[in-house]
């Protein structure tokens, strides 16, 4: 469980091919902020760009740990298969405080960033999303971009999709790997958890009505 709060920007220094057919996975070096790792063990959960990942080895000394991402991970999400910068995210734990919103670092789809520029002192990110997460999309609801928990400022159904407009305030960019986005980047994305759990009910109430 997660808060969509980034507590460090990591890199990904190094990609592996952990078997040479389609069907294998990747497993990825990272290197973290300096004391980053001194309070991570092994099999702990770390979010990169919003995608929880199990820590397979970790060295504090060079501030590097790994992780095994597979086929499939790697197929529903962006920015994983490739070196840079990622938002990171250690799980919650019971006495930390929730800032963000409740988040499972299971990634829901992938979007496209549409817009990306300097309002002010801000800025305004428009992101399409699929028409599959159009449902969960509302104003003043929370998503989850690359990791970060962020704030639905406009919605607007479209033919390709869903497009949301979101404001970057500056310690976000500053603080995050959201900065270094640009309008055709594609970003992963997580719904509102408990705009899941409704959707649910509504869809299974309504079934329940239809039956004879």
């Amino acid at each position: 469980m997660f808060t969509g709060i980034i507590t460090g920007v990591g890199r990904i220094v190094a990609i592996h091919d952990l078997g040479r057919s389609l069907h294998h996975g990747k497993r990825l070096t990272i290197e973290a902020p300096a004391g980053y790792l001194d309070d991570v063990g092994l099999g702990d959960s770390i979010a990169l760009n919003g995608a929880c990942m199990t820590v397979t080895t970790f060295n504090p000394e060079n501030r590097q740990f790994t992780i095994d991402i597979s086929a499939e991970s790697l197929d529903k999400t962006s920015g994983l298969d490739q070196e840079g910068a990622v938002n990171l995210e250690k799980a919650l734990r019971a006495n930390d405080r929730l800032g963000g919103h409740i988040v499972s670092g299971h990634v829901d789809g992938v979007g496209q960033i549409s817009l990306f520029e300097q309002i002010g002192e801000s800025w305004e990110l428009r992101i399409l999303a699929p028409h599959a997460l159009a449902k969960y999309l509302a104003y003043k609801g929370s998503i989850t971009v690359n990791g970060v928990s962020l704030t639905v400022n406009r919605v607007s159904d479209v033919p390709q999709g869903c497009e949301i407009s979101i404001n970057l305030i500056p310690h976000t960019v500053d603080n995050t790997a959201l900065g270094g986005l640009k309008a055709g980047s594609r970003v992963n994305l997580e719904i509102d958890t408990v705009a899941r759990y409704v959707e649910r009910m509504l869809s299974l109430e309504a079934t329940q009505q239809d039956q004879p």
